[in-house]
């Protein structure tokens, strides 16, 4: 049974093609991964099926009688409720029936014998729904799903108003599974969760009983939870049964197999063409040439497989800092209340550290501390004097520049075909160039970032979750990038297959958090 059917869906964004007459059906019980490169257009395809975009063509049909999930990092919080409060929401339905459970309890102190039954008969039904619904436990259930995504380290009884970006989508991601739709659609849901939060959500996908849809560029994540695939590429959705492993198998192979049959084809294309060229003129072979000229019109031309663009990312090296590069005295850092016992460390020069840890235990204050954008709270840090530095930061506002503006405005000496040059070496195509920061996709937003930072002399890389929205091709670039860069690196990544084989250290936050984990 299909929850879900889109037949010849058609979508262009100005000259863009994003989607041509394209099909995707999710059956009952599917859990589903939209993959593509940076850019496809997953994230439209999925505001066309949550109705946030029209399709210019084609249909979206869902089936009667079911609730969609929709993690939408958009979403706003009503300043002044609790996690807890918000979390809630997910049951309102069952808050409401009993409310109208009591009311019907208010009313049985004056009224008739007849109205007593009536509203006895309602409550009994009322009383008998919330208990099947498992109304009575809301409060376990809550805090085990928030407990199992780090809510409970902020605390439930915690504003939503003064969260992070990161901690207002996992409130977004908790509400969204407690709420247990018939279908929940999650775009890169664990970009704000640490190694222990994946785990648990992967577990939790694993075991969903019911369909979703899934946007993640976490290969070992998505291949654990997923048994289709549906591939998006040149506006085109192909589907694969199987896992994410599988599908790529499966593309590589598709892949090759279209490339013999182009190399086939263009061989006897030249063939056919050499005939007709030396035998056309000839009266005893001119039918022989048309005939073969009719096989040549009539043949369904075979594509060469796209290659895709992988960025090549390379980062620009400077004269080397001193010994010490960054250093810590009794350093405590937070922003009203402490996050971090004393902190002693030193990082010397060509380390590579990567520094772990679950989410708002403060990876990221630390390193806006170091780095001297936030003071610290008692105690010092030390920066190396001939340290120059690039800074990539896990959340960031984007301005309305274009992408090359973006670029061009903090180096304005570059030229006009410089910038260019360096946002394509990053895997920008000529209209992404010219977008604006705000309409690019993660990703490609991502890919802006890193540019800037690239084009910078630099003995030290100072990075805050840069995996985030990148795809496997640039994930494999930065890999490659960071293991070639001579200087010290300080990484803040959730993801240890990344960075395993690219530091020479390891720091572990929760040995040094105040928070109770």
């Amino acid at each position: 049974m299909s929850v879900l059917k889109c037949t010849d869906v058609s979508f262009s964004f100005g000259n863009r093609t994003i989607l041509e007459n394209a099909s995707f059906v999710m059956q009952k019980g599917e859990h589903i991964g939209l993959v593509g490169l940076n850019g496809e257009g997953k994230s439209t395809f999925i505001k066309m099926i949550t109705g946030s975009l029209t399709p210019d063509q084609g249909k979206i049909e869902w089936c009667k009688r079911i609730t969609t999930g929709y993690l939408d990092q958009y979403s706003s919080l009503t300043k002044g409720k609790t996690i807890r409060e918000v979390l809630r929401e997910a049951f309102q339905h069952m808050y409401d029936l009993e409310a109208e459970m009591n009311e019907l309890y208010e009313k049985m102190c004056d009224c008739t014998e007849e109205e007593m039954n009536e509203y006895l008969e309602d409550t009994g039904e009322i009383q008998s729904e919330l208990e099947i619904s498992g109304f009575y436990q809301l409060d376990a259930k809550i805090e085990e799903v928030a407990n199992g995504l780090g809510l409970g380290e902020i605390g439930l009884d915690h504003d939503v108003s003064n969260l992070s970006g990161g901690q207002r989508s996992k409130v977004l991601l908790t509400k969204l599974l407690l709420a247990k739709p018939t279908i929940l659609i999650l775009d890169e849901p664990t970009n704000f969760l640490d190694e222990e939060q994946v785990s648990w959500l992967r577990n939790y996908l694993a075991n969903y009983e019911n369909a979703f849809l899934l946007v993640s560029h976490d290969e070992a994540f998505i291949n654990s939870v997923i048994n289709v695939v549906y591939h998006m590429e040149d506006g085109v959705l192909t589907r694969y049964s199987g896992d994410y492993y599988s599908f790529r198998d499966m593309y590589e192979l598709k892949k090759r197999q279209q490339n013999i049959a182009y190399e086939k084809q263009q061989k006897e294309i030249a063939h056919l063409k050499e005939f007709i060229a030396k035998n056309k003129a000839r009266v005893a072979t001119t039918d022989l040439a048309k005939s073969r000229q009719r096989i040549l019109d009539k043949m369904e031309i075979i594509d060469k497989a796209k290659e895709q663009i992988k960025p090549t990312f390379k980062f620009k090296e400077c004269g080397a800092s001193g010994k010490f590069v960054m250093s810590a005295n009794d350093l405590v850092i937070g922003y009203n209340e402490p996050l971090s016992k004393k902190l002693n460390f030193v990082i010397e020069r060509g380390q590579k550290v990567a520094i772990k840890g679950a989410n708002g235990i403060g990876k990221s204050t630390l390193l806006k501390t170091l780095l001297g954008i936030i003071p610290p709270l008692s105690g010092e840090c030390k920066l190396d004097y001939n340290i120059h530095y690039g800074y990539f930061a896990q959340e960031e506002d984007y301005s309305r520049n274009t992408a090359h503006e973006e670029i061009w405005q903090e180096y304005p000496m570059m030229t006009n075909a410089e910038v260019r040059g360096a946002l394509a070496a990053c895997g920008l195509t000529k209209e992404k160039i010219e977008s604006l920061m705000v309409v690019l996709s993660g990703g490609e937003a991502a890919k802006v970032r890193l540019c800037k930072i690239m084009l910078k002399e630099c003995n030290t890389l100072v990075l805050d979750e840069p995996t985030n929205h990148l795809d496997y091709l640039a994930k494999e670039s930065l890999k490659d990038a960071l293991k070639a860069f001579k200087g010290t690196i300080v990484l803040v990544c959730h993801e240890a297959e990344f960075y395993s084989d690219i530091v020479t250290d390891v720091l572990d936050a929760e040995k040094w958090t105040t928070k109770i984990l």
